[in-house]
């Protein structure tokens, strides 16, 4: 491969049969994954069925997951979910996730070994980017490109430029991936990085779980970016090797790549931050933070469902009661997650604090169900988005925190610093 490339841009000149791609470069790529879920999914089948395709192009590399309203949150929402069923039934695909098997898709998808590094994966959800965790280019499209991808096998796209962030040093207590992306996206806002590949490179990346990137890459949208990507290390290769047996290929960024940028991000140096409404960007430390009483507390969602979440939630809340006017509602991103957090004792430690815990869903991350909120109430969440009435009523608040800082919050009845408890 000829020189000057950054990560993505190499995985992409690769999937288009190309010696070298260069940024605003419009390609035709291959695609080693086609994800939708049950709300973007219907769509992309009308679609397909519009433009006569006859049988989806690989049925084991298309996937359907039905995480936003299942189990059936009203009629609306079965019939969306019956559509896919019978979509997926007839035409076959292999990795169709109902409930029982189904967890939020952009955790079960890793978790299953269907993405390794050097895929390409497109998924009609926005916060596809999580696989750059991995080592892999995988980005949110529109559900029209979906049923092209489910037909063809294939999407274009315009070759992003990038912004490299070097992180070093590493995390401090109850600071995670998820105060990372916050103090990112409060340091470059939230169209920082429009249409970029963020590749997050520097020797504290070894010191993030491969759970702390898979945080960071799914809210690299919420900085705009098209994706976001880490280097590939022996954490990421071992990750992927207990739950795949696919070959992949780990690619790094050319010597000499040109960034729009270089951050250089010193990890011991972050601290417990909180995205204040309405906006991602919206940052605070808690050096800032005063007294805000809140209603409700949810721990979950595709960005912070994960077991290393759950068990960060249940350091904190164990022997401890959530306060007395606030909900706290925990979701388990996947099957397995639940069941390991069964099996340790961690769904004990929650109900005894007064915590409630769901089946997997994304829930309340979108105003979904299993947690709405009223007009006036507040909210501090683990999910990726604080938009004016993201979560239920328009005058409802929304604060983006880590599970640390959203289980602190639970028994303070306030938005609290983990460490302060």
């Amino acid at each position: 491969m000829s020189m000057t490339m950054t990560m993505t841009q190499k995985i992409l000149a690769k999937h288009a049969g190309l010696d070298k791609v260069e940024a605003g470069q419009l390609i035709l790529v291959d695609l080693d994954r086609v994800l939708g879920n049950d709300i973007t999914s219907p769509v992309a089948i009308r679609e397909f069925e519009r433009i006569g395709a006859k049988t989806v192009f690989d049925k084991d590399k298309v996937t359907m997951v039905m995480d936003h309203f299942a189990p059936n949150k009203d009629i609306k929402a079965a019939t969306q979910c019956k559509m896919c069923r019978e979509f997926c039934s007839e035409h076959e695909v292999t990795h169709f996730y109902d409930v029982g098997q189904m967890g939020i898709e952009h955790a079960l998808l890793p978790e299953k070994g269907l993405v390794v590094p050097g895929d390409v994966v497109i998924g009609a959800d926005s916060h596809t980017c999580t696989y750059g965790a991995l080592g892999a280019f995988s980005t949110g499209v529109g559900s029209t490109d979906m049923a092209c991808g489910m037909a063809t096998g294939k999407a274009w796209f315009k070759v992003p430029s990038a912004i490299k962030f070097v992180l070093k040093g590493k995390l401090n207590k109850f600071v995670s991936g998820k105060d990372v992306i916050l103090h990112i996206i409060g340091k470059i806002g939230v169209d920082g990085a429009l249409y970029k590949s963020m590749e997050f490179v520097g020797e504290g990346v070894k010191s993030l779980t491969v759970f702390d990137r898979l945080t960071i890459s799914n809210m690299a949208i919420e900085a705009g970016a098209k994706n976001g990507i880490f280097e590939v290390d022996e954490q990421t290769i071992a990750y992927v090797k207990e739950r795949s047996n696919r070959e992949f290929t780990a690619y790094s960024a050319d010597e000499d790549a040109v960034y729009d940028a270089v951050y250089e991000i010193d990890l011991s140096q972050i601290k417990s931050t909180v995205a204040f409404p309405h906006l991602p960007e919206n940052t605070k430390t808690f050096d800032e933070i005063g007294d805000i009483k809140i209603d409700q507390v949810v721990i979950g969602s595709c960005t912070n469902g994960h077991y290393k979440d759950l068990e960060e939630a249940s350091e904190i809340l164990k022997g401890r009661k959530v306060a007395k006017n606030v909900r706290a509602i925990i979701i388990p991103a996947t099957q397995d997650i639940y069941l390991k957090a069964m099996e340790n004792g961690l769904l004990k430690i929650f109900i005894e604090a007064g915590c409630i815990v769901s089946t997997p869903t994304c829930g309340p991350c979108l105003g979904g169900y299993m947690g709405i909120l009223a007009d006036g109430e507040r909210a501090v969440a683990t999910t990726n988005r604080n938009f004016v009435g993201r979560m239920g009523h328009v005058n409802s608040e929304v604060y983006l925190a880590s599970p640390a800082v959203a289980a602190a919050s639970a028994v303070a009845g306030k938005i609290a610093d983990p460490l302060s408890l």
